[in-house]
């Protein structure tokens, strides 16, 4: 599976640190305290945009696109019914800067991580806070999702990946995993005992974390891989990285297919975000200011 450009989409003033998508608008966090909504099919701009005080660091459409949920770079955490366009929601629970926000809907749950190291686990129903847990591991930058909903995994600035269960939140596994910090991590979509992580260090690393035993260990990248996401229903994966590249590997062998960068069409600044729109067509943001859509070659 090879892919090109198909697309790209300018409009925020400054770096965009998180994407969204519903089926027909792709949604975008920025550092010009902005998100904004546009359509997919022709890249213009929807009417929807808010406005926030500070920089918008992470977003999450849940509840089947019904509510988006907004991390701020101060703490602060709105959510918002996208059909009345009301603010439902705001809350201070979280001190520092939140950088990522999962749902797991079989738990009818959603997760919030900051940069002091604290999770928070949601009712996404009620909007309720269930749960604080002060992990006290640095920045927590991603949060992985098992497909079943029944595990989550964090990537920590400590340097660990911790693996904890969704029913009573105790913590089941703590893999010491990357020198200067883990910055992605993901469930392998194909083998449920297998964990992939990526680091400051720039290394993809492949775990069975049942085993808290290292599988394999890629030089990926130049500097830190900020994400990683599975597509082409779980047989590939793609990493992306603040050293401007986006790379494609085999899920099975972990072999490398292809990189994109700026002789592709790509970004010239750090890629913070990925989102996958389809099974083989993906979204990437970057500090460039600009939303790059990628679709597989015919």
């Amino acid at each position: 599976m090879r892919f090109r450009k198909q697309k790209q989409i300018s409009g925020h003033s400054a770096g965009i640190y998180s994407l969204a998508y519903d089926g027909e608008y792709i949604y975008s966090a920025s550092g010009d305290k902005y998100v904004a909504r546009w359509n997919i099919k022709d890249g213009t701009q929807d009417k929807f945009a808010i406005r926030f005080e500070v920089a918008v660091y992470s977003i999450c459409l849940i509840n089947d696109a019904q509510h988006l949920v907004v991390g701020l770079a101060d703490g602060g955490l709105h959510i918002f019914d996208l059909a009345n366009r009301q603010e439902l929601k705001f809350y201070t629970q979280h001190k520092k800067a939140v950088f990522e926000i999962k749902e797991n809907p079989f738990k009818h749950h959603f997760y919030v991580t900051d940069a002091d190291g604290n999770l928070s686990i949601w009712n996404s129903l009620d909007f309720s806070l269930l749960l604080y847990l002060p992990l006290d591991s640095g920045k927590i930058r991603r949060i992985a999702v098992q497909e079943n909903g029944e595990l989550i995994s964090l990537a920590c600035q400590d340097g660990t990946i911790r693996i904890i269960e969704t029913e009573f939140f105790n913590e089941i596994q703590l893999i010491q995993a990357h020198d200067g910090g883990a910055t992605a991590v993901m469930f392998h979509p194909i083998h449920s005992e297998l964990l992939l992580s990526g680091g400051k260090d720039a290394l993809l690393k492949c775990w069975n974390w049942k085993e808290k035993k290292l599988i394999t260990t890629i030089p990926a990248h130049n500097f830190a891989i900020y994400d990683i996401k599975a597509i082409n229903n779980g047989v590939n994966f793609i990493s992306i990285s603040r050293d401007k590249t986006i790379k494609t590997w085999n899920s099975e062998t972990l072999g490398f297919l292809q990189r994109l960068d700026t002789k592709s069409g790509g970004h010239s600044h750090s890629i913070n975000s990925i989102i996958c729109l389809t099974e083989n067509s993906f979204a990437t943001a970057s500090d460039d200011r600009r939303i790059i859509f990628w679709e597989e070659e015919v």
